[in-house]
């Protein structure tokens, strides 16, 4: 027996959950990389300083992704079983 799928109404609420956690975590990691002096935006080479603060961006808007996917299992379950 499969269990019911979840309302659309609670998708649609991990979905904004979803993004606006990711904006919010990158635009952390941006933050933490320029207090860091890693500038994603510095010149127009790529140089270390840019690589770190592009995986700084990354990492954070991966995190508050992670972030929203669990809270939503924790509260409602999870979406895909």
């Amino acid at each position: 027996m499969t269990p019911a799928p979840h309302p659309t109404r609670q998708l649609l609420l991990l979905g904004v959950a979803q993004a606006v956690l990711f904006v919010a975590g990158a635009l952390l990691g941006r933050w933490i990389g320029l207090l860091l002096g890693f500038d994603a935006f510095a010149s127009a080479g790529y140089g270390n300083s840019e690589i770190f603060g592009i995986l700084l961006i990354g990492l954070g808007g991966g995190a508050g992704l992670q972030l929203a996917r669990a809270w939503y299992r924790r509260k409602y379950g999870n979406p895909r079983s």
